[in-house]
């Protein structure tokens, strides 16, 4: 079916058969959750999943929870937003604003949440000691921002222009259907459980520092 994720199926079945690990950390999305008007959400809310790729996310995390209730090995899952790395080709809104790709006009604008790169990894090795049995956590810095201010930051620490601002309808003319996706769904995540079960201390609690790294 077009919503199991076979790779985490096989995983969990080899895991079985060539000895079982103490801890297992899955790096799932916040896109299981889907749009959700803007609200900040925790680790408690109902998924409701819009794309093929958060279905498939979504059946992943429900083996990983298996298999840790089955075999008894304490499987953590992170929940990932938008992860960037200042350091790395890619990882930051630079190209895109080379491409002078248009974002949405603050009132059709998204919230969305990030993490730094480096961050993410102390995350995962946290999870691995300090994570609890089939546990649910938020991989998310405190960063409060819309997409649009987002890249619009990044163009001001970079020296380049800013992007020009779009109606949605406009958007969907110009826009290809993955950027798209991204720009549909709003939501804030809450890190509570990051910095309180798992002790992380974010190196960048916001992208306003986070991005400022190698930003020349």
């Amino acid at each position: 079916a077009w919503w199991r994720d076979q790779r985490t199926a096989a995983l969990v079945r080899a895991l079985r058969l060539r000895g079982l690990p103490d801890a297992l950390v899955y790096g799932s999305t916040s896109g299981v959750y889907g749009d959700c008007g803007g609200a900040r959400v925790n680790e408690t809310r109902t998924v409701r999943p819009d794309t093929p790729r958060s279905h498939r996310r979504v059946d992943a995390e429900r083996a990983v929870r298996w298999f840790g209730r089955s075999t008894g090995v304490r499987a953590s899952i992170l929940r990932i937003p938008g992860i960037y790395a200042p350091d790395r080709e890619g990882g930051t809104p630079r190209q895109r604003l080379q491409r002078g790709t248009p974002v949405l006009r603050r009132e059709d604008d998204v919230y969305t949440s990030h993490i730094h790169a480096d961050d993410l990894a102390r995350a995962c090795i946290a999870a691995l000691f300090r994570g609890r049995p089939q546990r649910i956590v938020h991989a998310s810095d405190d960063t409060e921002l819309r997409m649009g201010d987002y890249i619009d930051l990044a163009a001001d620490l970079y020296g380049m222009p800013r992007p020009p601002r779009v109606a949605r309808e406009e958007a969907e003319r110009q826009l290809p259907l993955q950027l798209l996706s991204f720009m549909g769904e709003s939501r804030r995540l809450d890190n509570t459980r990051l910095k309180r079960e798992l002790r992380v201390r974010l190196a960048h609690p916001t992208v306003h520092t986070g991005l400022r790294e190698n930003a020349g």
